[in-house]
């Protein structure tokens, strides 16, 4: 469960998200000012988590893999049996109506989509009225003149919480089901960490609450394969590209958590805050490096080429 973002902005994250001000959200087709927007409370996003989404980034007002991101959410919606009736080009349209709206160029964007009011029983109406929402706040530049969103190097700890297994809930689908993530991150916020590490049911390292992990040992760039209960994220793929195209050898596999806390380097992936070194992990010293250095200098001229030429 992975992307969606949710690390401190610029040591300021309660102020972006209670300074909505003005601040217009797109609501089941209408711009509405944030006061004024809701979801019904018979909507079955809020009764069940029966919702998909995807979290995007907008640079210089164009937004970021939108392609993989409609195809992420399109397989969400697909494993979910969610026919919502809307095409990709009008869910584009409604997030360039929303960055349009507030005018803004950097931003960090997020469109839900659940199966609407329905009678309040657990077995879906296969007739669906959608509720399709979009968010947007702003973010700061990206690419090679911008700055990072985070507050340093993250700090990451071990979750006793396992791993939504994949039988249970496709790891490829973006749902509103985050709650193995909530409680991982409750654990991690118990000691002062910026992200929770979580683990699938025989302790081998799945992903963050919302980020891909990745490490370097012996010269390998490593991550968890997509067997497990891994989200594929946009960002994960890009970072394994990129790594490829520099002739950096990479490992898709499974690993314990102490693989990571005895790696060379090791960095978190996510949609909103692209590559993060980690510092420590299980208070374990750990820290970026070459390859993490250069990963993200490969990353901001990819954005700068493609959104800000």
């Amino acid at each position: 469960m992975t992307d969606d973002g949710e690390w401190s902005v610029s040591g300021d994250r309660d102020r972006s998200i209670n300074d909505e001000g003005d601040r217009l959200f797109h609501v089941d087709g209408e711009l509405v000012p944030a006061g004024e927007a809701t979801v019904n409370v018979r909507d079955r996003g809020f009764m069940y988590g029966d919702a998909a989404f995807e979290t995007l980034r907008a640079y210089g007002g164009a937004v970021f893999e939108w392609e993989a991101h409609a195809d992420r959410l399109a397989n969400t919606c697909d494993s979910l049996a969610l026919d919502h009736g809307l095409s990709r080009g009008e869910l584009r349209s409604r997030i360039d109506r929303t960055l349009a709206a507030n005018d803004f160029e950097n931003a960090y964007l997020k469109i839900s989509i659940s199966r609407g009011v329905q009678p309040g029983t657990l077995d879906p109406d296969p007739d669906v009225d959608p509720t399709v929402v979009v968010y947007a706040r702003p973010l700061p530049r990206g690419g090679m003149q911008g700055n990072p969103v985070f507050d340093g190097p993250a700090t990451i700890r071990t979750a006793e919480t396992r791993s939504i297994p994949d039988a249970a809930i496709p790891a490829t689908a973006k749902t509103h089901n985050y709650l193995d993530g909530i409680l991982a991150r409750i654990e991690a916020r118990a000691v002062d960490a910026d992200e929770a590490l979580l683990c699938d049911a025989d302790g081998h390292v799945a992903e963050g609450a919302t980020s891909n992990v990745f490490f370097v040992s012996e010269d390998v760039l490593r991550t968890p394969s997509l067997d497990g209960p891994v989200l594929p994220g946009i960002t994960r793929r890009i970072v394994l590209d990129l790594a490829a195209a520099e002739g950096i050898p990479v490992e898709e596999g499974s690993y314990e958590p102490e693989d990571l806390r005895r790696a060379d380097e090791a960095f978190l992936t996510n949609t909103i805050a692209e590559i993060r070194p980690i510092e420590t992990i299980d208070e374990t010293a750990v820290g970026g490096g070459p390859i993490t250095r250069l990963l993200r200098e490969l990353f901001d001229r990819r954005v700068e080429r493609i959104c800000y030429r």
